[in-house]
């Protein structure tokens, strides 16, 4: 019998993401423009930042899984490093965007220094977050179930962010090239982010055990992960979707900034300060409003289609939309806004499906080879995800120089379709990459029953 998620638990759960996914957002949208525009470095050097330090980053992931599957703990293995890492977390983040009165010389060596440790700490908390998801149940749809509130916590989580973010740094500094409005900005989210992680540690609960209580070593359990054919092919499909993601994202402030042509504006008030949302703020939090709709709509398309046929007609509409973005003229702000919904309808559908394939793909090692890891194996898959967003991330940085984007000044026309086409083409291609991906992907949902039916009784002997 599976024991019953609560909804209290499920809302725990969510908020681990929607911490995490605040940071992962502000990063993702506004740290090259900030680097850029605020800081003050070249995009080439952004971007070349991006690739070392992410390289190193993403290698760190499975030492962190490594460590977390050997963690013995009263409250377990991976929720404990929600309470011990969530200020950290917030600190560092901080320390990301405080510019220091350096030369040029000196700010490149901070941004190394202060990036490399805020993506080491972020590896530290949400690695155990999400491998939390291969043991809060054994029961594959609950895990989709939960993945999917994960997944509309962390767009819920990133929607807030986004909404917030140009109108508290104005607020704050005066201007988005504000030093000071980025930093207390940046500090507001920290204190958020801390009191997500910590009710998600309070609130959820570690219930799956391995089948043997025998300890397998650092060797078999990377044994099993190379053999472990489902997430090999989860992992390609994962880099190509975080591709397809991180280039749209890393590329919309500067498509707004310096290509679209409108004059749309939205004001609101809020605990009584009128705040002022730009094009900008609005295509960012359409988007992720749409996540959260692709998000709620993924569960059940997927309980009649498969997760497999479900994620590979997402990712195929996504690559379409893509494609037809890049027609759109400067100042056509309705149709640009239309697809941008569009297409983050179809990006929400995948990222509850994939965290939960890779839980899946965890049963499916320990059904073939007699041995859990779960640990390294979510570790592995936040690898591919921070792979995914360092080929986006560095390749946006690279693609903006080589196409001779300058900051703060007016830009070329070679430079505006450069920047077009990182919002329409290259991500389609991404998107492509991932679907040929999930095509070869082996575990249908006939298997899944098989696999899970086989492990519980396993458990129960």
């Amino acid at each position: 019998m599976h024991e019953k998620i609560s909804l209290k638990e499920k809302i725990g759960y969510g908020l681990g993401d929607a911490a995490s996914s605040m940071f992962w957002k502000i990063f993702s949208m506004y740290l090259l423009f900030f680097y850029t525009d605020v800081f003050g470095l070249a995009p080439a050097v952004v971007g070349t930042m991006f690739l070392i330090t992410r390289i190193w980053d993403s290698c760190f992931d499975p030492i962190v899984g490594i460590l977390a599957d050997r963690t013995t703990s009263k409250w377990g293995k991976f929720r404990p490093y929600l309470l011990w890492t969530a200020i950290p977390f917030a600190i560092i983040g901080v320390l990301t965007f405080y510019t220091p009165d350096f030369d040029e010389k000196g700010k490149i060596i901070y941004a190394y220094i202060t990036y490399s440790l805020m993506m080491m700490v972020y590896s530290v908390i949400n690695v155990p977050y999400a491998s939390l998801l291969g043991v809060l149940s054994s029961d594959r749809k609950e895990r989709t179930t939960l993945s999917s509130y994960r997944m509309v916590f962390a767009f819920g989580g990133s929607l807030l962010a986004l909404w917030l973010i140009e109108p508290l740094v104005n607020y704050f500094g005066g201007n988005l090239n504000s030093k000071s409005g980025w930093l207390i900005t940046i500090a507001v989210f920290g204190v958020i982010t801390t009191i997500f992680f910590w009710a998600c540690f309070l609130w959820t609960k570690e219930r799956v055990q391995p089948i043997s209580d025998e300890k397998s070593n650092l060797k078999e359990d990377l044994n099993d992960l190379l053999k472990n054919r489902p997430w090999w092919i989860l992992l390609g499909a994962g880099v190509g979707a975080l591709i397809f993601n991180s280039i749209r994202d890393g590329a919309a402030v500067y498509y707004f900034k310096y290509y679209v042509s409108s004059s749309i504006n939205f004001d609101f008030t809020l605990f009584g300060t009128d705040f002022h949302m730009t094009p900008t703020s609005i295509y960012l939090v359409l988007g992720q409003a749409a996540n959260i709709i692709g998000v709620v709509i993924a569960t059940p398309i997927a309980n009649k289609l498969g997760k497999k046929n479900t994620f590979l007609g997402a990712m195929f509409l996504a690559a379409i939309f893509s494609l037809i973005f890049y027609l759109f003229k400067n100042d056509e702000i309705y149709w640009i806004l239309s697809f941008q919904v569009l297409i983050s309808i179809c990006a929400g559908c995948i990222f509850p499906l994939i965290w939960s394939m890779y839980a899946d793909s965890a049963d499916y090692s320990e059904w073939k080879q007699g041995r859990r890891a779960t640990g390294l194996v979510f570790s592995a898959s936040s690898m591919s995800q921070k792979f995914g967003w360092t080929i986006g991330g560095a390749g946006t940085g690279w693609l903006l120089g080589y196409y001779g984007f300058q900051a703060n000044v007016a830009q070329t026309t070679d430079t505006q379709n450069g920047i077009q086409l990182m919002l329409s083409v290259l991500p389609a291609i991404a998107a492509v990459i991932s679907v040929i991906f999930i095509f070869f992907y082996p575990l249908n949902e006939e298997k899944l029953q098989i696999i899970e039916d086989e492990l519980n009784n396993k458990r129960e002997k």
